[in-house]
């Protein structure tokens, strides 16, 4: 059985990633990219389905781990009867291949170490083809199947029950090492790797561009390691991130709500933007709003939600028979159909965002802003169109309120552009589509009776999603229609003190199951108690928040309140983006009160 979802650490080099357990195992890995099919894939059913676990002879669960200072270098800590050994695992920044690498360093006495390696291609599908090469003195396995080959070097493999396994022994002083390293099977093996010189680089590298951090003034180390984390997950060659680096991680353990999530999503993309600016990342920003005006390039009637590493349109999603679900949830999926919704509030994200660029300083050229102009004309021919929201609902369209509000704004940052920043459009026009939004949405999108936004026009259920609609300007954080609103959420979402995104009961998202508290939403609702006055209550739900981040300071998606535990995919992008968004109010909301 894979590990609690909490118990697993992110190693990466910004083109992939792997989950390390507290037992020692890696048990989900990609290569060469984030959305390449995997060759460990134990976190999606047992050990037969891949996995490299490396621990001492005996032991079921590290005694310590932590990260080196501002790096994702892994380093676990092992305390057995006859000695004590630390394992260094890396996956190694700039060096042009796809490594993983294992680092053995003994602490005190000595300690017999055990190494089992259980290769699987292609999400399990695929059995390799072993065979033993190298020395006598530097031994190495080479697996292929099909497109697929890795070269392991470190110590003396054994085959053992389609496995490979090797004990050693290490004693104080001494250090063992084992990489692995992708290659395509056509192709010849990359050369080794100096691994001390690798490490360096790669902890030089990761710290050099953690001092860049602008931190708020609160929860700065949890803010920092986010933005460590968004880091982690972008591609660096393509400049896409992924919302996690895993798949059909469930939201509902044993049903079927589980998704790829290995893709980019224009909403997170967005919000990363935002992030990296307020947050002293210029360069970064830049690249990502490259990537944003690269993937939304073409006839705005073919903007997606979300998109591949490089730009990828077709996401087409299929289920995999070949591996039964982590703990029984299953399908396990690969691809997502979510690409083909239309959900109307991308393109408000999308316009908040390059409006916020132009704020800090970067200019806009030609393309960029005449991009923005078609999809703007775009929305206004497409105005009455119903969506499936921002959660991706799969029962009927309807025309959800945030949805609505997140047009409003796209039209509202269209205006300010042409206002403020002296660009050209049609910004009479754009005004007079503004108040017309609005007005509906305070006709069809606000129950009077109740006091309150609704989640779609033809229900009286809200949705946490509405918690936005202070964060864009649509109403103010302490209006009494937006507090009602809070009020609402309070009453009807919350789950041990942790919001939902919707009930599920009401039926609205066309799925079978059940969900649990969605992160994201519990950092939204810092945000608005903070900016309402209700600083003490920011603090204690924040404090919370970030107390569920497991040991190496990781959030999932949602969070189990009854057996308090991670789940969904994970680490999760738009969980770490939401902590820096909450952090930065907390730290903005305590700079009024001293000024007042």
């Amino acid at each position: 059985m894979p590990e609690p979802l909490e118990n697993y650490a992110l190693i990466g080099d910004c083109r992939s990633a792997a989950l390390v357990g507290r037992t020692g195992s890696i048990d989900w890995l990609c290569m060469p990219r984030f959305d390449s099919a995997s060759l460990f894939a134990r976190i999606l059913g047992d050990e037969t389905h891949g996995h490299w676990s490396l621990n001492p002879v005996g032991a079921v669960e590290c005694t310590s781990r932590q990260y080196e200072e501002d790096t994702f270098i892994l380093v676990t800590r092992w305390v057995t009867e006859s000695g004590e050994v630390e394992v260094i695992d890396s996956m190694p920044h700039g060096d042009g291949a796809a490594d993983v690498a294992r680092r053995v360093v003994g602490i005190s006495g000595e300690v017999v170490m055990e190494e089992v390696l259980r290769i699987r291609f292609d999400y399990a599908d695929a059995m390799p083809w072993v065979r033993q090469a190298g020395t006598e003195e530097e031994p190495e396995l080479v697996a292929i199947a099909g497109p697929d080959a890795v070269i392991v070097r470190g110590p003396h493999f054994q085959s053992i029950d389609h496995a490979h396994r090797a004990e050693f022994t290490v004693r104080e002083g001494e250090t063992v090492d084992t990489v692995l390293t992708w290659f395509p099977s056509h192709k010849t093996p990359y050369p080794p790797l100096d691994l001390d010189q690798q490490l360096a680089d790669t902890r030089a590298w990761w710290q050099r561009w953690a001092r860049a951090c602008r931190e708020p003034g609160a929860y700065d180390t949890e803010v920092r390691r986010s933005l460590l984390v968004l880091r982690a997950l972008t591609h660096e060659t393509t400049g896409g991130i992924v919302a996690a680096p895993t798949t059909s991680l469930p939201e509902d353990m044993g049903g079927s709500r589980n998704w790829d999530y290995r893709y980019v999503w224009l909403r997170d993309a967005a919000l990363t933007l935002e992030a990296l600016m307020l947050h002293g990342y210029e360069r970064e920003a830049h690249e990502w709003r490259d990537w944003l005006l690269r993937a939304i390039a073409g006839d705005p009637e073919d903007v997606q939600i979300m998109y591949g590493l490089s730009g990828e349109r077709r996401l087409d999603e299929r289920e995999l028979p070949s591996l039964p679900g982590y703990r029984g949830s299953s399908p396990v999926r690969k691809g997502n159909g979510a690409y083909t919704q239309f959900q109307g509030d991308i393109f408000g994200e999308v316009m908040i965002a390059l409006e916020d660029a132009r704020d800090l300083g970067v200019a806009e050229d030609d393309f960029s802003w005449s991009l923005q102009v078609a999809l703007l004309e775009h929305i206004a021919q497409n105005l009455d169109r119903e969506d499936n929201g921002i959660w991706e609902i799969r029962g009927p369209h309807q025309r959800f309120t945030h949805s609505r509000a997140m047009i409003w704004a796209a039209f509202d940052r269209g205006i300010a552009a042409v206002r403020t920043h002296g660009l050209r459009g049609p910004v009479e026009r754009w005004e007079l589509v503004r108040a017309q939004l609005g007005d509906e949405i305070e006709r069809l999108g606000f129950n009077a009776e109740r006091g309150h936004y609704v989640q779609h026009y033809a229900t009286t259920e809200v949705d946490a999603s509405l918690l936005q609609l202070a964060q864009i300007g649509y109403v103010a954080y302490d209006d009494p229609r937006m507090l009602g609103t809070v009020a609402e959420i309070e009453r009807t979402l919350l789950r041990d003190g942790l919001p939902l995104r919707y009930r599920t009961e009401s039926g609205v998202d066309g799925l079978e199951g059940d969900e649990h508290p969605f992160l994201t939403c519990a950092f939204w609702l810092v945000e608005q108690y903070a900016r309402s006055g209700r600083l003490d209550d920011a603090v204690v739900l924040m404090d919370r928040l970030v107390g569920l981040a497991n040991d190496v300071g990781l959030l999932s998606e949602e969070y189990d309140t009854v057996n308090e535990c991670h789940m969904g995919n994970t680490p999760q992008a738009l969980s770490h983006l939401s902590l820096v968004r909450a952090a930065d109010s907390i730290a903005f909301a305590r700079q009024e009160a001293v000024s007042a």
